[in-house]
Order: structure tokens, then C-alpha cells, then sequence
């Protein structure tokens, strides 16, 4: 490939940034890549930039719609609580707004929850979701991470590298405060989705980490309310929905696997699977 081709292919990849009204608020987004659409939703306290490797990644065969929630990066903060209705509602919006009818979804920890309930509020938006480190019940949280949740305080956020980076792109330098208050809140909504997640029709692929924020029982519980689990060759099809656990991994370490992540992400996208010995 010429050095001009080259160029070419990275200006035509390269993500370009807008806004879009979306629910009283100006929502930030990148779009970037081109084929099939796939809408990116960042995890609590993160940006687009903060997803590191895995937008660019995806950029290579989708057109990718990065977007900021309500409070995070370059979307203003409004005054409205953020739950993870209001955050799916965004999404069916913003979509609205792009002209998006209908997407795949990637999400990752908070804007994998967002995902979810985007898949049980607006079925007709999701194509195929993909949630990396997501419960669909606060009973399935690590205990560890259970007990932590009441002593969460502002002051445990205020004046932290987190406020540091948070201020790098905000839009109101000094509300801070207000926008980790209702962070904080979020924790404390209730979540026990487990009859909708049971219904959902769109297939699924489900990533953790084994050692992630919620336990190794509450991941496989959701992969079997979505009809997986069942022995493959048996004669009968698989499910429609995927499960993948990655080895020796956190919840923050998830998102950085950017290789692992794409081997999982791309066959389930594309409806690929592996052949076993009865395979016709």
C-alpha cells in the first residue's frame, strides 16, 4: 500500500467527534470505522479515550458510535439521577438521533448494565449485545464489594487522580462533587433483573473476569437464564448467547485485553463457532 493510500485509510478511520441532543443534556460521541454499526458505552467514571485499544479495534470492521454518558468526559452533568433506566433511555435516544434504527452494543461495567437494560427497555434498538463484567443482580456482587458500597463517601473521590482526569475534559471543571454524589447513588439502586434478562431475544455474549466484581455463580446464572449451559453434542443446537471467562483477571483488567476481547467479540458478531466432531 502507497504512503498515500495509507493516509487515506486512516483519515477515513480516524473518529470524529460531535454532539447530539439527547434528553436535555449535550451528549458527546466519536464515530470512527466503517461496517455494520456497533454503539460503544464506556464503564463509571470513564471517557472514550479511557476505553483504550478496543474502540480503535473495532473500528477495523464496524462503524463505531462512541459515546460519554451523562456526566462523564465532554457530556455535561445534568441535574437528574443517574440509574441505569435513564442511562439505557440515552442510548435509545442518541441513537435516535445518529439514525441508528438498530445496532450491535458493546458495553463495559456500568455501560454494560446500561446495555442490558437498553436490550430489555428498547429491544428493538439491540442486534447483539455484548456485555463485558455486568450483573443483572446486586445479590450476585462479590460480598467484598457488597460491604463496600455504604462506606462510600465523596471525600473518598475528592481531591483523587480520578478528580484530576475527570477534570481534563469536563465541561464544568467544579462540579465534581455533585456528579460523584449521584455516582454514589447509583450503587445504592436496586438491581434484579433476572425474570427480564430471562426474556430477552437478543443473543448475548457475556465476558468476565475471574477474578471481577461479581462472583463466578452469579456470570454462569445469567448465561443459563439466557439458555446456554447445555451439553453441545448432544444433537441439538447451541444457544444463541455465549459465555467467555478470561483467566487471572480483574474487573479493571478486562477492558485492556484488547486481543483476548476481540477473539471473542468478533466470532459472536459474525455468528461464527468452533466445529466439534458431530458438526455436519
Amino acid at each position: 500500500m502507497t504512503l498515500a493510500a495509507t493516509a487515506g485509510v486512516f483519515a477515513e478511520n480516524a473518529a470524529k467527534g460531535d454532539y447530539a441532543e439527547v434528553n436535555g443534556m449535550r451528549m458527546y460521541y466519536e464515530v470512527s470505522g466503517s461496517g455494520d454499526p456497533i454503539v460503544v458505552l464506556h464503564g463509571a467514571y470513564m471517557n472514550i479515550p479511557a476505553m483504550g485499544g478496543i474502540i480503535p479495534a473495532l473500528a477495523k470492521s464496524h462503524t463505531v458510535y462512541a459515546i460519554e454518558f451523562q456526566g462523564h468526559g465532554r457530556t455535561e452533568d445534568i441535574d437528574r439521577p443517574i440509574t441505569y433506566p435513564n442511562l439505557a433511555d440515552d442510548v435509545a435516544v442518541f441513537m435516535d438521533e445518529v439514525g441508528l434504527e438498530k445496532a450491535d452494543i458493546f458495553g463495559y461495567s456500568m455501560g454494560a448494565a446500561a446495555g442490558l437494560r437498553l436490550a430489555i427497555d428498547h429491544p428493538k434498538k439491540v442486534d447483539q449485545l455484548v456485555t463485558a463484567s455486568v450483573s443483572y443482580d446486586m445479590a450476585g456482587s462479590q460480598p467484598a464489594f457488597l460491604e463496600m458500597i455504604p462506606t462510600m463517601t465523596p471525600e473518598m473521590f475528592i481531591g483523587s487522580p480520578m478528580e484530576d482526569a475527570w477534570k481534563q475534559y469536563a465541561p464544568d471543571p467544579e462540579g465534581f462533587r455533585p456528579f460523584v454524589e449521584r455516582m454514589i447513588a447509583l450503587e445504592h439502586e436496586p438491581l434484579a433483573w433476572g425474570e427480564e434478562v430471562k426474556a430477552l431475544k437478543s443473543p448475548v455474549l457475556i465476558i468476565a473476569g475471574d477474578a471481577d466484581m461479581m462472583t463466578l455463580e452469579h456470570i454462569v446464572s445469567m448465561f443459563r437464564l439466557l439458555g446456554g449451559g447445555a451439553p453441545g453434542d448432544m444433537g441439538k443446537p447451541l444457544g444463541a448467547s455465549r459465555l467467555a471467562i478470561l483467566p487471572a483477571t480483574s474487573h479493571t483488567a478486562v477492558i485492556d485485553q484488547v486481543d483476548l476481547l476481540m477473539g471473542f467479540i468478533e466470532p459472536f458478531l459474525k455468528g461464527e463457532t468452533p466445529k466439534g466432531m458431530f458438526d455436519q
